[in-house]
């Protein structure tokens, strides 16, 4: 998932907020402690040869209360009900316990198979199976039971695809807004390998929020994201603002890669050069020893210090810290930022 994510992410990721709150994942086993290691996570990358060695144990910010609740066990059993996936369970997100536990789901459309095969992600990959035209009505209708106030759609990357899954994302957006008028609709999508009809059928649709992540530093992205393009990334925002300048655009980025504080500098300003209004930056978490290998650990301090750079340079809102995802407590994402 990209993280698509989402950092968002590789996968894609939805969240849907109700309220003030959000909720959670997989239920811990038998003798397993309430608080959880995640060694499994959505932000997942690479690093260069690090100076000094990783501590034998992850900070103590980085650990999460085990999933759980009342709630818990009533998404699963919707998403189950109406055959969807989740981001949250598909990439390991370490926020699942806060989120589902308190009305938060967050939906992965196009199946949960992706044709690509980035270095960070904990997202199946392979040959994905016909995608399912009746997918963006079971969406809309979960989201629709759920009442919520904001929904966050993603998906895998379908290269298989002529429109990469662009009809797919533009018919759960309609779906959405005519089964809950009230519900906002952000879409964290794939790069559609760039391709201007695809992006501009997305927006056509009516989005409130159009997320691409960006993910990592250029210098990173051929063994990260052999995939992707950063020049390609940076095309995709600038189409986007050319075709729909009302519509925010948010990206979002991992750390712990190997990258410099200067390179990401270099990208936040890239990034307001095209018009970007929200950014995200969590911590990468190595999901397996088959992935890339994380390079080192970022501060709550650092992530401070990360976030008022890009105030200043003049995003609407910047979500920082070890655990934020593209799609995190994204409905205070959007009331942050003015959307």
């Amino acid at each position: 998932m990209r993280g698509w994510l989402a950092h968002a992410l590789g996968g894609r990721l939805l969240a849907c907020r109700r309220g003030p709150d959000a909720s959670s994942r997989r239920r811990p086993s038998a003798g397993r402690a309430s608080v959880i290691d995640m060694s499994d996570t959505l932000y997942q990358i690479m690093g260069r040869h690090r100076a000094e060695p990783l501590p034998e144990r992850k900070p103590s910010w980085l650990r999460v209360k085990a999933p759980g609740g009342e709630n818990y066990a009533r998404l699963k059993g919707l998403m189950k009900e109406l055959d969807l996936h989740t981001v949250c369970e598909e990439a390991h997100c370490p926020n699942v316990g806060e989120c589902w536990q308190h009305g938060t789901a967050t939906f992965m459309i196009l199946g949960d198979v992706c044709t690509r095969n980035c270095g960070y992600c904990a997202v199946s990959h392979g040959r994905p199976p016909k995608y399912d035209v009746g997918e963006p009505a079971r969406v809309a209708s979960a989201i629709a039971q759920m009442q919520l106030q904001h929904a966050v759609i993603t998906s895998v990357d379908r290269d298989d695809l002529p429109d990469f899954g662009a009809w797919i994302f533009a018919e759960t957006i309609r779906q959405i807004h005519e089964q809950l008028p009230g519900c906002s609709v952000e879409v964290l999508v794939p790069d559609f390998q760039g391709k201007e009809d695809s992006i501009r059928a997305v927006l056509d649709a009516g989005p409130e929020i159009y997320n691409h992540n960006t993910e990592t530093v250029p210098r990173l992205y051929k063994r990260a994201r052999p995939g992707g393009r950063y020049e390609r990334v940076m095309q995709i925002f600038r189409f986007a603002k050319q075709v729909a300048p009302h519509i925010p655009t948010k990206t979002g980025m991992m750390v712990g890669l190997g990258e410099t504080k200067e390179e990401l500098v270099a990208v936040m300003h890239d990034l307001r050069a095209v018009d970007v209004d929200i950014l995200t930056l969590g911590q990468y978490l190595r999901p397996s020893d088959d992935h890339l290998p994380l390079d080192r650990y970022y501060t709550p301090e650092e992530f401070r210090a990360l976030r008022d750079i890009g105030m200043g340079l003049g995003f609407r809102h910047v979500e920082a810290g070890p655990l934020v995802r593209s799609s995190y407590h994204a409905w205070e994402q959007v009331q942050a930022a003015g959307v």
